[in-house]
């Protein structure tokens, strides 16, 4: 051997040491728990974290019109669906552990961007779950008018966030197959609606632009196609409780794809080509009334009941993703240690699922429009922290053991995750003075709790996870 080749491969070496000793160093993320999820489940869970059925589509028609509509829910998949999930899939595979993109931002940036993720995160998550029972409580009044306001309202809304949240608490198994059980059952009036509609499609309907004098609304569409196609990562934070985690996430989240794209491009093709365009119909909801065209108002109905079961859905896969997002953090050391405690019966985290329900019924008696979109700004900075966060991860831990990694080099990742960025960016651009100013507020909160956590540790007030993670470190891939 040459002394050139020596000196390089000690030079190889030593780096892949530093490398180990770096990432030992890190908190460690273990999880005892006899119960994995399997696939089915999983998939059923990523899929009503970011879709839940074709519910919420309709205003891309009209915002523009069938064809851009269609073509928007074709295309946008691949610029920004598709990365997101592949870096979901390389990095969960990479850290199996709860707490998921609070992980990746620990390891690629450090502690303070750990806890900043995780804030950001987690009240963008409990903002949106608060939401669902809204939602359900909205859909009941239709058949209960009494729910419309006052206390009957806001007892509806405690009551069926208290009871939705008690079946999460049962354990992730049972949250699993229940998802699978709503989404099959609220996917199926879309599947008869589709059968039906077969004889009196219109090809030409298609290619519509829209109807004259209705303005195209770029905003409404754009945000439409973001916020159906989004937070492929939430399930990240359930892979310390996946069975192979390695081998399961790929495939859960390919599967998850594949049955999101169909459930939002084959009721949406079945219902602008079988029904003559009324463009200023087609708002959130509009598919029940399209249903009722189409075969009658049992469709209707059946379309209604649907949506219950997939906000039903939705809920607890977000609040699976909030508690266990809490329980990552603890294991980390980012959180006291009793944020990850968990039920001696369930063996589920007892305490994450009580403080996302607490969260939740604190901001769902709030005045709910800005709220809801300083929750989406803070999901869009968290994205571009995860983003960076995937970068640097494959500069810093070039090494790092990957069981499944994106095939592209630096270059290539940098285009893939520079795309849907310029979308976050955008998101972030036309927000309002409103949502600017609660979204800062919360990030203070973010920022003043990682100090206070900070303090907490050096006081000795509550006990932190102490432990080291090892991970796989690999002379080449």
């Amino acid at each position: 051997m040459s002394m050139g080749a020596s000196d390089s491969s000690t030079s190889s070496q030593s780096l892949i040491e530093h490398q180990q000793q770096e990432l030992e160093s890190q908190p460690q993320i273990t999880t005892k728990n006899p119960k994995k999820l399997a696939l089915i489940p999983l998939v059923f869970l990523i899929y009503f974290e970011v879709s839940g059925g074709p519910y919420g589509e309709e205003p891309a028609v009209g915002a523009a019109g069938p064809l851009f509509a269609i073509l928007g829910f074709l295309i946008f998949p691949f610029i920004w669906s598709i990365p997101e999930a592949l870096v979901t899939a390389e990095l969960a595979t990479a850290f199996p552990g709860n707490g998921g993109f609070v992980i990746w931002a620990h390891q690629a940036f450090g502690p303070f961007w750990g806890s900043l993720m995780g804030s950001w995160k987690f009240l963008s998550g409990v903002i949106n779950l608060a939401s669902y029972p809204i939602l359900c409580v909205d859909y009941l009044k239709l058949v209960i008018p009494i729910f419309s306001s006052g206390l009957p309202r806001f007892f509806a809304i405690f009551l069926s966030t208290v009871v939705l949240s008690c079946l999460n608490y049962s354990g992730l198994s049972i949250v699993g197959y229940t998802a699978v059980g709503l989404g099959i059952l609220s996917l199926c009036p879309f599947i008869v609606m589709s059968l039906v509609a077969i004889p009196k499609i219109d090809p030409s309907r298609w290619i519509s632009l829209g109807q004259k004098g209705v303005e195209k609304d770029w905003t409404l569409y754009i945000n439409t196609l973001f916020w159906n196609l989004n937070f492929w990562d939430n399930a990240s934070t359930l892979a310390g409780e996946v069975e192979q985690p390695q081998k399961m996430y790929p495939k859960a989240l390919f599967s998850a794809g594949i049955l999101t794209c169909l459930g939002y491009i084959v009721p949406l093709l079945a219902a602008t080509g079988a029904i003559p365009l009324e463009q200023e119909d087609w708002v959130d909801g509009y598919f029940a009334s399209a249903g009722e065209v189409i075969a009658g108002k049992w469709l209707k109905y059946w379309i209604e009941i649907g949506a219950v079961l997939s906000i039903i859905g939705l809920f607890e896969a977000q609040l699976s993703s909030c508690a266990y997002q809490l329980l990552g953090m603890a294991d980390l050391g980012i959180s006291p240690v009793i944020f990850g405690s968990r039920s001696k019966w369930f063996n589920t985290p007892w305490l994450g699922i009580l403080i996302s329900t607490v969260f939740a019924l604190s901001v769902s008696y709030l005045d709910f429009a800005d709220i809801i979109s300083s929750a989406n700004f803070l999901y869009s900075l968290g994205m571009l922290l995860e983003f960076a966060s995937f970068l640097w991860l494959r500069v810093k831990f070039p090494g790092l053991g990957r069981p499944f990694k994106v095939p592209m080099d630096m270059r290539g990742l940098i285009v893939m995750c520079l795309i849907p960025s310029g979308f976050l960016v955008y998101v972030l651009a036309v927000a309002t003075k409103a949502v600017y100013l609660v979204s800062a507020l919360m990030t203070l909160f973010g920022i003043v709790w990682y100090f206070f956590m900070n303090l907490c540790k050096s006081k000795m007030w509550f006990e932190f996870n102490k432990g080291e993670q090892k991970l796989e470190i690999r002379g080449h891939e």
